[in-house]
């Protein structure tokens, strides 16, 4: 009667554990909002990272030339939507 009764509330235990849902950690590539402006002649590639499970933001990361890195790009700033709308003109015309 015992192994029964610790098998029903195992098996409770169980389903609630299973139907809770999990907090995972946020694994965005940007920490912070990003700078706002990048010269564009030291531009090699701009990579954007739509929202999605692991991070719920937008992300821009620019690299550049000459091995200088990357940089987050803030894509609420004027410069980086522009840079956007560009990009999909050009993309769009060729």
């Amino acid at each position: 009667m015992k192994s029964a009764v610790a098998f029903v509330v195992l098996c409770l235990l169980m389903l609630h554990v299973q139907g809770q849902a999990r907090l995972s950690a946020k694994r965005c590539l940007c920490q912070g909002s990003g700078v706002n402006m990048v010269r564009l002649q030291r531009v090699e590639k701009v990579e954007v990272y739509p929202p999605g499970p692991s991070c719920e933001n937008v992300e821009i990361i620019v690299t550049l030339k000459n091995s200088a890195g990357q940089k987050c790009l803030n894509p609420e700033s004027s410069f980086a939507q522009n840079y956007i709308k560009t990009a999909i003109k050009k993309r769009s015309l060729s």
